[in-house]
Order: C-alpha cells, then structure tokens, then sequence
C-alpha cells in the first residue's frame, strides 16, 4: 500500500493552560489593530474580556463585534464585515465556539476580497489569502480553529452552505483548556460528540489514489497518513475523558484532554474530511433545528453499521482504544463492538438514538434522503459507495433506532 499524507496549517497552534496570555505577543507581528469576533458572553466573562484588556494594554487598538448568531446567518456576517471595514483591523481574532471563529475567517475573507459571499461557495473559490486569522475556542468541538472550511446560513439556500479554502486557516490558534471550564454540560456533550465524529469519519474516510494532483484539486482528499495520527490521537483522548467533562465539569484533566480530542479531530478532518453522518445531518438540522453536534452524534452509529463491510480494521482499532476487544473474536465482531462502544458513549451524554428523537417527522424521510445526495463531497467521501437507496435505508433505520436493519444489505 502507498502512504500518502497531506498536512495543512496556519503559522502556529498554542495547546495548554495559560496560553491565552500570549496573544498580545502573538497579534503584533501582524500589526496593532485587531478586530475581535465573538458574541453575547464576552462582556460577561472575566477571563474572555482580560483578553482585550490584555490587547489594550500592549498598545493594540482593539475593536469588538459581540453579536455573533449561532448557525451564521449571512446578514451577521455582513453587519460585522461592515463593522470591521471601518475599523480596518490588521488582524481578526475569533474568540467563542464555531460560529465565532467561523464569523472571524468570513470577516477576514469579505475585507480581503470583493464580491458576494456566495461567490466563494464551495471548494478552492477564494482567489487569494486573506487578512490574517487569531482563532481562540471556547468551547472543545468543532476543531474550526484549525480547518479550512467556515459554515454559515444563507437565506436563499434551505440548508447550510459551506466555504472551504486553505486561505481560510487561521494563522493562529490558541487552544486553552481553562476558558472551556465554564461551559456548560450540555454543550460540553454536544461539542464533544461533534469532536468524536469528525476523529471517526476523518479516519475512515474513503481512500483515494494519491496522485500528484490530488491535494490541488480537493480541499478534503480523503484517508491520508497525517489524518490518521491526529484521528486516533482525538480518538483516544475523548474516549476516556469526554463523559467525565460532561458528569464532572471541574475536571481540569478531562478538560484539558477533551480539549485536545477536538483540537486534533479538527485537523484531521481539515484534510480528510467528513462524509455520511455530516450528509445526512445538514438536511436533518434545517428541518429539526437541532444542534448540528448532536445529529451527527446520533448518525454516527448507523453510519458506522452501514460502513463496517469497509471498515473492519478502524473499527477494530477503535474497540482496541475503548477497551472493549476482545481476544477470539472475528474482525467482524471485533469492528461492531467499536461502533457498539461510541454508541454507548453518546447514550452515556445523552445524544438521542434516533432520528424520532431528534424531531424529525416521518414525512420528511425521503426529502432528507435526496437532499443528503446533493452534499456530493461528503458522499463520494465516504468510504463505501452510497446511493439514494442505501441514504434512505441509513435514515430509516436511524429514524427508528435500529441499527441491524442496516446489517448485510447491498450498496
């Protein structure tokens, strides 16, 4: 078998405690004028607003934006480029969870190129790099920090689109445990099951021939050597740590570990990328309205079924990384007591195990099948061939809970 690995990132990642206090350092080779992207918490958090005081006080003119809407809604994006294009910041910093550090690659992109947004729907559209990017997260999920993708809602479009671009990684990500101490148990869950499944599908992603090209032509190239290290390191730390952050939110260990999970997940799946389970979820999310975390968590496991023909060695390092292989065991049943563990997992936070749960109504079944068909770079990145039949089996049985309705059928 040819290795073929392909690494994306910005200048510098920061990962520890106290590596926030860096960022005054970090922003003045870019210049003294930074333009900060967050929403309604900043003012309210002592450790998020010593941020800015921090900024002030090392001479950096700092301008604030702290009405970031959660999903991205294109007129949000437009109020705070405009905000910021009167400011003329030298660099955007993104402080929050996905949605602010989405916002602040979309701020830098609209101040660096003219056009509307849609433009640069898609793959590869933006021409040029942009203004440079300070991602700090606060909470442990999304990974956006280090990815080249920024989601956001355009009210033209029934469902979230995406802008996916090596220029839209940040410069710098500073990943610091302490500032995810006071989320909340809930979004603890969800933004640790949205980690796990970007470690999950990155690493089983569909292998593709490594030509030369390859890496030119696609944004997220598939199941690569570099991907797989960061996966199963995501793998690994959110296994153990993700329910003791959510049971026990003070766990500074779990914190920290979980905090990483989602930091190395993001950078696997910024390569990799995502497939069936984040397909399926966009459709599901526009109709539910459900938190996006949480419907690609309660996916996962019927994905993983639908997939384990496919997978058998992934999933059987995945029961290794859990604990739960066993000795004598077929690979068959070694790779279903891994997607048997992630499922337990997610019922141990509390993700629903159906799509019933979610709020998905029963009519909208077969809508959900076809849109999930059009996110054609998520499907074709799966790693067995999905058609509308086997979409429609996969949301049939996630919609009633049953995982063996997916166990021996054809593509």
């Amino acid at each position: 078998m040819n290795n073929f690995g392909i690494s994306r990132t910005g200048q510098t990642v920061l990962f520890g405690w106290g590596q926030r206090h860096a960022l005054p350092r970090l922003i003045k080779p870019f210049g003294n004028r930074a333009f900060i992207c967050t929403d309604n918490r900043f003012p309210q958090d002592s450790l998020l607003c010593a941020l800015a005081t921090g900024m002030r006080s090392e001479g950096i003119a700092v301008e604030v934006y702290d009405a970031t809407v959660a999903e991205l809604p294109l007129e949000c994006i437009l109020d705070a480029a405009s905000q910021a294009r009167a400011f003329g910041p030298a660099v955007v910093v993104g402080i929050g969870g996905g949605s602010c550090m989405d916002l602040a690659k979309l701020v830098a992109l609209a101040l660096s190129h003219s056009g509307e947004m849609s433009a640069f729907y898609g793959e590869f559209k933006v021409p040029a790099p942009v203004l440079p990017v300070i991602a700090i997260p606060t909470t442990a999920g999304t990974g956006s920090e280090v990815t080249p993708v920024a989601v956001l809602a355009d009210p033209a479009r029934d469902m979230k689109v995406g802008i996916s671009s090596p220029y839209l990684i940040p410069q710098v990500a500073v990943c610091d445990p302490e500032l995810t101490m006071s989320c909340p148990p809930r979004l603890t869950a969800i933004a640790g099951a949205d980690a796990m499944t970007h470690a999950i599908e990155s690493f089983t992603a569909v292998r593709r021939e490594p030509t030369a090209e390859l890496g030119l032509n696609q944004v997220f190239v598939g199941k690569n050597v570099f991907a797989d290290a960061h996966a199963l390191l995501a793998i690994n730390a959110l296994a153990s740590n993700l329910a003791t952050a959510v049971k026990s939110p003070d766990d500074r260990s779990a914190r920290e570990q979980v905090m990483l999970g989602a930091l190395a997940a993001g950078i696997a799946f910024g390569t990799a990328g995502t497939a069936a389970a984040h397909a399926i979820q966009y459709p599901v999310g526009a109709v539910t309205h459900t938190a996006h975390g949480l419907g690609v968590a309660t996916l996962m496991p019927y994905v993983m079924e639908f997939n384990l023909p496919a997978c058998l060695p992934e999933y059987s390092e995945i029961a290794h990384i859990f604990g739960v292989a066993q000795t004598g065991h077929s690979n068959e049943q070694q790779a279903r007591r891994g997607i048997d563990a992630v499922q337990a997992l997610f019922n141990q936070i509390g993700v629903p195990e159906s799509l019933a749960a979610l709020g998905l109504a029963e009519d909208k079944l077969e809508w959900v099948g076809e849109q999930s068909m059009l996110a054609a770079r998520l499907v074709n990145n799966n790693p067995r061939q999905l058609s509308r039949e086997s979409i429609n089996k996969i949301v049939q049985a996630c919609f009633v809970g049953k995982r063996d309705q997916l166990r021996g059928i054809q593509q």
